[in-house]
C-alpha cells in the first residue's frame, strides 16, 4: 500500500491525541461538489497519517502520487492538520451516468501511532454536472486536464504521435480499460480517454510532454496532442491542448498583498480570431465567491486588455499563516489557494471554453515581529501586556521572570492570568498576561509620593508541529501616584490640644469639623490656625466649647477633642480622629479664711445638664459664673448649707453641688436612686494648717469620686531622633515615619520636680494600633519592670547621665525598641502604632518595694522569693506617644 508523499501528498505528524475511531462517518469528514471537481475535507488528523484509495467495481486502488496526478486527484494538508482532497469528475475511477451524474468512492485509512488506533472510512458522493462546455480545462496543483465534446466516430482512436516507451497500446490505468481498447491510449504519463461523448486529455504538470510558453508575459505550462479517429473511409483529427500558469512569474508580492496575473487571451488554447470573454469569476479552495463575499474579504478582480488580475490582502480570510523560526527570529508565511474561472467563445466551429485554474500560493517569509502592547492601567494595580499576533501554530510553554520560570499552571496558581484570544478568520491569536502589582516578580520603588512598578517578562514559545523554540520579551514600567488621603495627628499639654492635618495627595477636597463646628476662617483664626503647602495645624484650648469632658480624675479633668474630615460633595467621612488628655487643675481650693471655691463641669455622660442651674445645698447659692461647660462656686464654711464634722485633730467642711430638684428628691425619695448630677466638695482644716482636697463628680454614668488631693507630679514621654537623646520630634512632626530596620528611642521624664529623692520607674510598656491604650492587638515591651522575655527583639534600657539638660538622672528613663517588634501582623506594616507606659514615681524616703527597688519583678522574686509590692495607685502615671507610621 503506497503512501502519498509526492506533489500534494505527504505524511503529517502532529503531537495531538486523536479521538478514538467511531463506527459511523464522523462529522470531521465533509464532501462538496464544486462544478467539475469534487472536494473531500478530512480533519483534523490529530497526528495520524492519511492514505487514500479509490474504490471501483469492489476493487481498491491505492493512489500513489504518480497515480494521483495521472488520474485526476490532488491532496493538501494545512498546518492545522486538515486534509483536503480534490477529485476531477472525470477521474479514472468515476462511475458516470448519462454524462450528468458522476459517482466517486474513496476509502480513507488513518494510521495511528499505536496498535488499535487505525481508522478506516469509505465515502462516496454523486455530483451532478450538466453545464458542460464544448471544452473544459482544469488546472490543478499536480495535473492539467482538458475534455472536449467528441464529434467523431466511436470506433478506433489512435494518438497521432504516440510517445516512446508506452507500456501498451491501450495503457489506461484502469484494468477495466483493457476490455475496451477503444476507450483510450497511454503515452508514457499522458492519459487520453474517450468516455463518450467526450475526449479527455490529462497530463501531470511534470510530464515530459509538457513545455513552457510565455503568454502575455506570464509563463505557462502547456501540453498539446492530436488524436486521429478512423472509420473505414472516414478519418477525423481532433487537437486537444491545456495551458496552466506557473507560480513563478505570474504571482507578485508586496508587504501587504498578493497579485496574480493570468493572460486574458491564452494563445495556446485559442485558434480563432473571433475570441470573446463571456465570464470571469474568482474563488478560494475551489469554491466561487460572489461580489459581496469578495468585498467582505477585500479581494479585487481587474480585467484589462491583456490580463485578468486578482489581488488578495495578505492575511485575508481564506488563507492561513504559518510560523517559521530563523536565527531565533519569528517569521511567517501566508498560504492561500485562489481560483479563477473563465468562460469564453470563439466561433460556431470551436464552441465555448470553460477554464478553471486552482493555484496554491505561499508568500516568501514575512518579517512581522509580534508586538508588545502595554494595556496597563496603573490605578487597577495590574500589569496587562498583550503579545502578538502569532500564527495559531504557536504554543506557550512557560513564562520567565528575572527570579523564576513559571509554567502556565504555575501562573494560574499564583494569580497571574494568561489569556489567549483566537482570530479564526486570519488564523492568528494574541496572548495577554496579567500580573498583579503585588506579585513578587514585580519590583517596586517609591520616591516623592510616586511608586514605580517594573516587570521584566519573557514568553517561552514553540512552533508546532516542529517544536521550534523562540522567545518574546517585554519590559514594562508603571507609575502610580499614591492616593494618600489627608491624615490627622495630635498632642496636648496642660492647656491645649494641638492638631496637625496633612493634606495627603494633591487634589483631595475635604472639610474639617472640630467638635461640632465646621472649621471656618473665623474659627481657624480663633484657634491660631497656621498652614503651609503640606499641612495645617491649630490649637484648641481645654476650655473650648468644642471640647467634651469625659470624666473627673483626682485633681484633673479628662477631656476629649473630636476632629472629622469629610468630603463636602458626598458627605462621606474620610477620617475620624479623637484624642483624650488630662487637664491637671485644682477643682477645689480651701483658703485659710474659710472661703471655699469649686468648679463643676458638664460631663459628656450628662448631655442635658445646664451648669447654670446647679446650686449648693442651699438652692439660693448658685454659681458666680457659668457657661455651657462650667459652673464656678464661691462660698464660706458657714454658708450655703455647708456642714462641719469633728475628726481627730481635723475639722471637715462639706457641701454638695447638684440640681435643686435632685436635693428635694433625695429628701423624699426612699428608693435612693442615683442622681443625675452630684458633686461633693470637702475641705480639711488642721489646727494650724489648711489642706486643699480634690472633689469627685457623680454624674449619671457613675464616674468615681475624686480622692483627697495629694498634689500632681507630671510625667511625659517623648521620641528622640537618635540614640544621643539630644533632639526630639515635635507635635507637628507626628505621625513619625519609621522603617522596619530602624529603632525607636523613647525618653520618659518627671517634669518640673526638684526633689532629688524621687525617681521614675517603668512598670509596664506596650504598643497598640489605636490611640486607646486598652485596644487590641497589643505588643508587650516591658512587663512588671522587665523586658518582655518572649520578644525576639527585646527592649534595651539606656543609662542616663547628667548634662546641661539632665539635672536629676533619676527623673529620666530611656529605652530602645526595634521596629521589628511590631511586624508580627502583616497588616501592621502599613499602619500606625502608639506606645504606652505605666510609670511609677518612687520616693527614696518611703520605699514601697517592687518596681521602686530598681529590680524587675523577675529578678526581685529570685532574690527575695516573694511577690513584689504593689505601688500606691496615686504614684502610677500613664503616658502615651505616637502615632508612629511603619513604612
Amino acid at each position: 500500500m503506497g503512501r502519498f508523499i509526492g506533489f500534494g501528498w505527504f505524511v503529517l505528524v502532529i503531537a495531538v491525541v486523536f479521538v478514538a475511531a467511531q463506527k459511523k462517518l464522523p462529522r470531521n469528514i465533509r464532501i462538496q461538489c464544486l462544478g467539475n471537481v469534487m472536494r473531500v475535507d478530512v480533519g483534523p488528523l490529530g497526528g495520524k497519517i492519511l492514505e487514500v484509495a479509490a474504490v471501483m467495481n469492489n476493487a481498491t486502488i491505492f493512489l500513489t502520487p504518480s497515480m494521483a496526478s495521472q488520474c485526476g486527484f490532488s491532496m493538501t494538508v494545512c498546518q492545522f492538520g486538515n486534509a483536503r482532497i480534490y477529485a476531477s469528475l472525470q477521474n479514472c475511477f468515476v462511475q458516470s451516468e448519462d454524462d450528468t451524474a458522476f459517482t466517486t468512492t474513496l476509502k480513507l485509512h488513518l494510521h495511528g501511532n499505536r496498535m488499535g488506533e487505525d481508522e478506516v472510512y469509505q465515502v462516496s458522493e454523486t455530483c451532478l454536472y450538466t453545464t458542460w462546455a464544448s471544452r473544459e480545462i482544469v488546472c490543478e496543483r499536480n495535473y492539467m486536464e482538458v475534455s472536449m465534446k467528441r464529434a467523431a466516430p466511436d470506433d478506433y482512436v489512435l494518438p497521432k504521435h504516440p510517445a516512446k516507451g508506452a507500456n501498451s497500446r491501450f495503457g489506461d490505468p484502469r484494468r477495466d480499460a483493457e476490455k475496451h481498447p477503444e476507450a483510450g491510449s497511454r503515452m508514457n504519463t499522458l492519459i487520453i480517454t474517450t468516455p463518450a461523448p467526450r475526449l479527455l486529455l490529462r497530463s501531470p504538470k511534470t510530464s515530459p510532454e509538457t513545455y513552457t510558453q510565455i503568454v502575455a508575459g506570464v509563463p505557462m505550462t502547456v501540453v498539446k496532442t492530436s488524436t486521429l479517429f478512423e472509420k473505414k473511409w472516414l478519418a477525423t483529427e481532433i487537437d486537444a491542448a491545456a495551458a496552466c500558469p506557473i507560480l513563478e512569474g505570474s504571482v507578485f508580492f508586496t508587504s501587504n498583498s498578493i497579485s496574480w496575473f493570468l493572460p486574458r487571451h491564452i494563445d495556446p488554447l485559442i485558434s480563432s480570431g473571433q475570441f470573446q470573454l463571456l465570464e470571469v469569476h474568482i474563488g478560494v479552495d475551489g469554491q466561487k465567491l460572489d461580489a459581496a463575499e469578495m468585498a467582505a474579504r477585500q479581494y479585487s478582480l481587474t480585467v484589462n486588455d491583456k490580463h485578468i488580475i486578482v489581488e488578495i490582502p495578505i492575511g485575508a480570510v481564506g488563507g492561513y499563516f504559518k510560523s517559521h523560526i530563523q536565527d531565533g527570529q519569528y517569521l511567517t508565511s501566508y498560504t492561500i489557494e485562489p481560483m479563477i474561472e473563465m468562460l469564453w467563445t470563439e466561433d460556431s466551429t470551436h464552441g465555448d471554453t470553460h477554464y478553471k485554474v486552482l493555484l496554491p500560493i505561499t508568500t516568501p517569509l514575512l518579517s512581522r515581529p509580534p508586538q508588545v502592547i502595554d494595556n496597563t492601567i496603573p490605578e487597577e494595580r495590574v500589569f496587562k501586556v498583550l503579545f502578538g499576533p502569532f500564527s495559531s501554530d504557536v504554543a506557550l510553554m512557560n513564562i520567565t521572570f528575572p527570579s523564576e520560570v513559571l509554567s502556565e499552571a504555575d501562573c494560574k496558581a499564583r494569580g497571574i492570568n494568561v489569556l489567549e484570544q483566537m482570530y479564526p478568520e486570519s488564523s492568528s491569536k494574541v496572548l495577554t498576561v496579567e500580573v498583579p502589582f503585588t506579585d513578587q516578580v514585580v519590583l517596586q520603588m517609591r520616591e516623592m509620593g510616586i511608586t514605580v512598578y517594573t516587570l521584566h517578562i519573557t514568553l517561552g514559545l514553540v512552533v508546532l508541529p516542529e517544536f521550534a523554540p523562540f522567545t518574546h520579551t517585554a519590559y514594562l514600567e508603571a507609575k502610580l501616584v499614591e492616593n494618600v488621603p489627608p491624615s490627622i495627628s495630635g498632642a496636648c499639654d496642660n492647656q491645649n490640644f494641638y492638631i496637625l492635618v496633612k493634606y495627603g495627595t494633591h487634589g483631595f477636597n475635604f472639610q474639617t469639623t472640630v467638635g461640632k463646628q465646621i472649621l471656618t476662617p473665623r474659627l481657624a483664626q480663633q484657634y491660631s490656625f497656621t498652614e503651609n503647602g503640606t499641612h495645617f495645624s491649630f490649637a484648641v484650648p481645654f476650655s473650648s466649647l468644642d471640647v467634651v469632658f469625659e470624666s473627673v480624675q483626682l485633681s484633673s479633668i479628662r477631656s476629649r477633642l473630636d476632629v472629622v474630615l469629610k468630603n463636602p460633595e458626598t458627605s462621606k467621612t474620610i477620617q475620624e480622629f479623637s484624642m483624650s488628655c488630662n487637664n491637671i487643675s485644682p477643682l477645689t481650693e480651701c483658703f485659710p479664711n474659710g472661703t471655699m471655691t469649686a468648679w463643676a463641669v458638664k460631663l459628656e455622660s450628662v448631655p442635658s445638664l445646664n451648669p447654670s442651674q446647679l446650686t449648693l445645698k442651699d438652692p439660693t447659692c448658685g454659681p458666680v459664673f457659668s457657661d455651657d461647660h462650667y459652673a464656678y462656686f464661691v462660698f464660706t464654711a458657714n454658708s450655703c448649707g455647708t456642714t462641719r464634722k469633728f475628726l481627730p485633730n481635723v475639722m471637715l467642711y462639706e457641701n454638695e453641688i447638684s440640681l435643686p430638684d435632685e436635693l428635694e428628691r433625695k429628701k423624699t425619695d426612699s428608693k435612693n436612686e442615683e442622681p443625675e448630677f452630684e458633686l461633693k466638695v470637702s475641705c480639711y482644716y488642721d489646727i494650724n494648717k489648711t489642706h486643699a482636697v480634690a472633689f469627685h463628680a457623680r454624674p449619671r454614668r457613675s464616674e468615681p469620686y475624686a480622692e483627697n488631693a495629694k498634689g500632681e507630679l507630671q510625667v511625659e514621654i517623648r521620641l528622640a531622633s537618635d540614640n544621643s537623646y539630644s533632639a526630639f520630634y515635635r507635635v507637628e512632626d507626628y505621625p513619625v515615619a519609621k522603617y522596619l530596620l530602624q529603632s525607636l528611642y523613647f525618653e520618659v521624664e518627671l517634669m518640673r520636680s526638684t526633689n532629688s529623692k524621687l525617681s521614675v520607674e517603668l512598670e509596664n510598656c506596650w504598643a497598640t494600633l489605636d490611640v486607646d491604650r486598652t485596644s487590641q492587638p497589643r505588643w508587650n515591651l516591658i512587663i512588671n519592670g522587665c523586658a518582655n522575655p518572649v520578644d525576639p527583639y527585646q527592649l534595651i534600657l539606656h543609662p542616663v547621665w547628667p548634662d546641661d539638660r539632665v539635672q536629676y538622672p533619676s527623673h529620666f528613663k530611656r529605652f530602645e525598641v526595634s521596629m521589628f517588634a511590631f511586624s508580627e501582623d502583616k497588616e501592621t506594616l502599613s499602619r500606625q502604632v502608639h506606645v504606652h507606659c505605666d510609670v511609677v514615681i518612687c520616693d527614696a524616703r518611703n520605699p514601697q518595694g517592687g518596681i521602686c527597688t530598681g529590680l524587675c519583678s523577675n529578678q526581685e522574686n529570685k532574690i527575695k522569693g516573694q511577690r513584689r509590692a504593689i505601688p500606691d495607685k496615686d504614684s502610677v502615671k500613664h503616658v502615651s506617644s505616637g502615632p508612629i507610621h511603619l513604612s
